[in-house]
């Protein structure tokens, strides 16, 4: 399961939520309707005021716009509390640098794909996925069902890899993987969600028209994370748990929390009054 609850960021979503579902339980049903508007109120007062205060969000940053699965947005470019997600790339590329320095031998996609020589088997399997693609893209390039054929397809071969928690697989609570450490030990929902967009941006899909989005599952009643991109103006979910690439606005069991990519994140506020 996603360790989202170490992020500083889900709690202060989580705090707003409550607070808001307690005021409007408190004053009864007749007064639902009022409360819900200062609610939203309250809950964006003080999630400006938290973000402001430690220095998350610039003052000319704190707009709300709307977002994904229907939520508010407040846009950041203040990276600093995402230690997780900056380290992850770090080691990325440097990961890709040694990976450049390596021979080219005989080809182990097929073999000798055991213990640490799995990483750089299903490596070269995602190189050749990749030039596949591209191969596609070129031939292709006239057909406008292209890119979201592209997207199913990097979901589908993504989505192969086996499921595994951090804490049996890291021994720790959560760990955001490279695509390589994916590739050796499999991993867990932001790990599928990571290595997508990896590949995507490989592909040539813009990096600022994906997004890593953090979310509670509200079926499952579990922390999620998935991968939208967005395509003719609409962002479509690439997820683990399904093979079918959807438009976000056709899924409605997903409460986003915080979204991000290289060039910000994003907060997200959700209206829960209509239970």
């Amino acid at each position: 399961m996603l360790g989202v609850s170490l992020d500083f960021v889900i709690i202060i979503s989580v705090m707003i939520s409550l607070e808001s579902e307690r005021e409007v339980q408190a004053i009864g049903m007749n007064r639902k309707k009022r409360s819900m508007k200062s609610g939203l109120r309250k809950g964006s007062a003080i999630t400006l005021l938290f973000l402001l205060a430690f220095g998350v969000l610039a003052p000319q940053q704190a707009s709300a716009v709307a977002g994904l699965f229907g939520s508010r947005e407040i846009r950041s470019t203040n990276m600093k509390s995402f230690d997780k997600w900056t380290e992850v790339w770090r080691r990325h590329n440097l990961q890709r640098a040694e990976s450049a320095k390596e021979t080219n031998g005989d080809s182990s996609v097929e073999r000798n794909c055991r213990g640490l020589n799995r990483a750089r088997c299903t490596r070269e399997a995602w190189e050749e996925f990749i030039a596949e693609q591209q191969s596609t893209v070129s031939a292709e390039a006239e057909n406008p069902e292209l890119t979201l054929e592209l997207l199913k397809a990097v979901n589908l071969y993504m989505n192969r890899a086996p499921y595994i928690v951090d804490p049996v697989n890291w021994g720790i609570p959560d760990h955001w993987a490279t695509p390589d450490e994916f590739f050796l030990k499999d991993g867990d929902c932001e790990d599928y969600a990571i290595s997508k967009l990896v590949t995507l941006k490989r592909l040539g899909v813009d990096p600022s028209k994906m997004r890593l989005v953090v979310l509670q599952d509200e079926n499952l009643r579990i922390a999620h994370a998935v991968l939208a991109v967005e395509l003719d103006g609409e962002f479509h979910i690439l997820d683990n748990q399904v093979d079918s690439v959807l438009p976000h606005t056709k899924i409605l069991h997903y409460r986003p929390v915080y979204s991000i990519n290289e060039d910000g994140w994003w907060l997200h506020q959700v209206r829960r009054f209509g239970r």
